[in-house]
């Protein structure tokens, strides 16, 4: 090939690269989740059931920004999920309330990633409307005579609610124990009991249903909430990059509109 050839042949090259980037970079910014490249296919998030408005937000944001992706979520107790995704169900990430059940995952190999601490939240004591049991503070709760909901020990928020009726010196009387926080808002949010120990983000996500009452001791168990791609993830693309929009700016702002805490 002469010189004068070659040197078309070399332009010719330079300019068919430049345009391939200049085409890739254009897509990933129109549909990327976080800047990087549009994901596809279903991600399958397996998340902590006090996560279930302000995920769902998020899932829809990030459908939004990835038009071929579809994010499908499975809510409930952060040990049940744990247990789960152990025993082999096919999740691409996993969203815990409590460093513990994201260490029963890690322990077995299900997530190698360093899971990252995301937002945290504390309790709150919840309410029906109006307060019908008259409630007034922690101390209630070992009253035998009115009716109270609690998750159970295994669960975060269960978990939690011993630290604070330890801190507190109280021995709670429930009268109901519930395996995730949702099932026990719900308890408060149809009148069925008196009180119970929420998370204060489902206080708030409860609308005028519940009225929420702090209590100090709250600062003795706050709740630290780890996110992490599986490593068996069915869509690794697609969990990495939902881990990620969770993450952004864009993430945060949706989880601290929904009353979460800063890790």
């Amino acid at each position: 090939m002469s010189r004068s050839l070659r040197a078309v042949a070399l332009v010719s090259a330079a300019v068919l690269t430049l345009a391939g980037c200049g085409s890739s970079d254009t897509g990933a910014s129109a549909a990327g989740s976080t800047g990087g490249a549009a994901v596809s296919g279903e991600i399958t998030v397996f998340a902590a059931a006090s996560l279930t408005g302000s995920f769902t937000q998020l899932g829809k944001d990030f459908e939004a920004a990835n038009p071929d992706a579809k994010v499908t979520f499975n809510f409930a107790g952060s040990s049940a999920l744990a247990q789960q995704i152990n025993e082999g169900a096919p999740a691409d990430v996993f969203a815990s309330a409590a460093p513990k059940n994201m260490t029963d995952v890690t322990g077995t190999g299900a997530i190698t990633d360093d899971p990252v601490t995301f937002v945290t939240n504390t309790l709150e004591i919840a309410v029906p409307a109006g307060n019908p049991g008259k409630i007034t503070g922690l101390a209630d709760f070992a009253k035998a005579d009115l009716k109270i909901a609690l998750c159970a020990e295994q669960v975060p928020c269960g978990a939690a609610a011993k630290k604070v009726f330890e801190a507190a010196g109280i021995t709670p009387a429930p009268d109901t124990l519930e395996q995730d926080v949702k099932a026990v808002l719900s308890k408060v949010s149809l009148g069925e009991v008196d009180a119970a120990l929420v998370y204060k983000t489902d206080v708030k996500a409860a609308g005028d249903k519940v009225e929420g009452i702090e209590f100090p001791e709250a600062d003795k168990a706050v709740n630290e909430y780890p996110i992490a791609a599986c490593a068996k993830a069915p869509n690794p693309d697609g969990a990495k990059a939902f881990v990620e929009y969770v993450l952004s700016d864009k993430g945060k702002a949706v989880l601290t509109k929904a009353g979460f805490g800063a890790p």
